[in-house]
């Protein structure tokens, strides 16, 4: 994947610009979400100084969102609009921050999207790293460097403002209407509209279904968040020796001493935390292998609740930049196909079947939760078992955990295949990965969107939708914070093409294998 790298794309622009000088208006492009995708997106449209973006978040900036979550943790209140999934940043904000991708480390634009959040305040080792990640406190002080640099390229950001309808006339959207904070109705008219709503949006899925939007199901993965104490994974991967100290800096030193009974040789020099990813093709449910694998992992993390409704529960896991908790997690998924025979009793909600099977799976960890946001937790070794755990370690989840059937909350044919994982393929390639150490949580279910908007491949709009032009992890198209982010970027080359090559600009700025990313499982 290839975008124009920043001095030719700055070239174009200005070619562009000039072009467009006696355009009376710029055109107005109003971008729904501001996550990697949605941000990067109008970034690119406001420099270019060809259009003018409306950036609308139904969540709040990072600051006002830290307040929403703490009320979270403490008082157990699900504010649904300004949560661990919806705000500034969008759900990765409050996560590892990593920036591995699966669409080329050094590509153009992967760099680009580094250098860029370089220059809002990311460390520069990002740029170097073989497994980069920002940690939480880092990404909360770039995205207000963002967001600053926004408005004065002349951008609009508006937070607590919700999409709530698609204004679609004769096959051509002319803007949304939001219900906002301050007052309670807008309607923003644009030129076009960039949805990039992140994959936790149903309310957005559910709206373009009615609106006669093109959707198409696609596969995606569940399962549950693993924890162990983070000393044990450093002690499997680096051995007994070193997986006492290994840090980097300071990480963890405190914990390691306090944990240490002083009998081991010092060594010099550092590791950091230990890290691991497992992976298997061969996970047999019964009936057929499935894909399972561990997802976002965590070390030196903590496992923090991401509903964004009440009576549901999903949970994921989170890092601050050093890494210094007492735990390492790590999401346990399981694939689902568009297929499935799983889906088959959600079949009545059409496309929107992978949507509904979520949140049924995520209302039952809330019910074996006690419906408060305590999670359901099982040793892994009774899981594996499936027997009730009769005692339980200690958890990084705040809102408390308590014992609970984990192993009856999917399908069989889903427990069957982590199952098989777990004892046949990860125990196997990580010895001492199943132990009683380990805590499983329930559930996680928004690795991906079990959704895409279909989009042309050539203009990237979406069918049967002019100017409408789908973005990011939400809309199918990409699969973490740098992948949304070179999405977003793509889409807006896309809309500067549209709107302005016509007229004399520079030529077409995106490259032909950039068109469409199209992630799936």
């Amino acid at each position: 994947m290839e975008i124009m790298d920043e001095k030719k794309l700055k070239s174009q622009d200005d070619d562009i610009a000039n072009n467009a000088e006696d355009s009376k208006a710029k055109p107005r492009i109003v971008i729904v979400g501001a996550g990697p995708a949605g941000l990067f997106c109008a970034l690119s449209l406001a420099s270019s100084g060809l259009c003018t973006p409306i950036l609308l978040e139904r969540g709040q900036p990072v600051e006002k969102r830290g307040k929403s979550i703490g009320a979270l943790i403490h008082r157990r209140c699900v504010d649904p609009e300004s949560n661990f999934s919806f705000g500034e940043g969008g759900a990765g904000t409050w996560s590892d921050g990593k920036l591995t991708t699966r669409i080329g480390r050094n590509s153009g634009s992967v760099r680009y999207v580094l250098e860029t959040l370089v220059k809002y305040g990311a460390p520069e080792r990002i740029l170097v790293e073989g497994a980069p990640h920002l940690g939480t406190d880092n990404l909360v002080r770039l995205l207000r460097n963002m967001r600053e640099d926004l408005k004065h390229m002349g951008g609009e950001i508006h937070f607590g403002t919700k999409a709530s309808k698609y204004l679609i006339e004769d096959g051509k959207i002319r803007g949304v209407e939001a219900e906002c904070v301050e007052i309670n109705e807008e309607t923003f008219c644009g030129d076009a509209v960039v949805l990039a709503t992140g994959h936790s949006a149903r309310d957005v899925y559910e709206e373009l279904y009615k609106a006669g939007v093109e959707l198409e199901p696609k596969g995606f993965a569940v399962g549950f968040r693993i924890e162990h104490p983070q000393r044990l994974i450093n002690e499997i991967q680096y051995g007994k020796d070193w997986g006492e100290r290994p840090s980097t800096d300071t990480v963890n030193t405190e914990h390691f001493q306090k944990l240490s009974d002083g009998t081991e040789e010092s060594h010099e020099g550092t590791l950091p935390v230990a890290s691991y990813r497992l992976a298997t093709d061969k996970a047999f449910d019964g009936e057929q292998n499935r894909g399972a694998y561990s997802f976002c992992m965590c070390p030196g993390g903590q496992i923090v609740p991401s509903s964004t409704e009440e009576g549901e529960l999903c949970i994921n896991g989170m890092s601050f930049s050093n890494r210094d908790s007492l735990w390492a997690n790590s999401a346990l998924v399981v694939t689902v196909s568009q297929n499935d025979t799983i889906l088959d009793k959600y079949r009545s909600h059409g496309c929107l079947a992978g949507l509904e099977f979520q949140r049924d799976m995520e209302r039952k960890a809330y019910q074996l939760g006690g419906m408060n946001m305590t999670v359901p937790v099982q040793r892994l070794t009774d899981f594996v078992n499936g027997v009730v755990s009769s005692s339980i370690p200690t958890s990084s989840y705040r809102l408390g955990a308590i014992s609970a059937p984990c192993h009856e909350i999917y399908p069989k044919p889903l427990y069957n295949a982590l199952t098989y994982a777990i004892t046949e393929h990860f125990e196997k390639q990580m010895p001492g990965f199943l132990c009683e150490d380990a805590l499983l949580h329930g559930v996680e279910t928004r690795t991906s969107s079990p959704l895409r908007l279909k989009r042309n491949q050539t203009t990237l709009q979406a069918g049967g939708v002019d100017n409408l032009f789908p973005a990011g992890e939400g809309a199918g198209f990409a699969g973490g914070i740098v992948s949304a982010a070179v999405d977003g970027l793509v889409v807006a080359d896309a809309i500067k093409a549209k709107f302005f090559t016509a007229k004399g600009g520079g030529g077409d700025g995106i490259s032909k294998s950039s068109k469409s990313i199209g992630f799936d499982y």
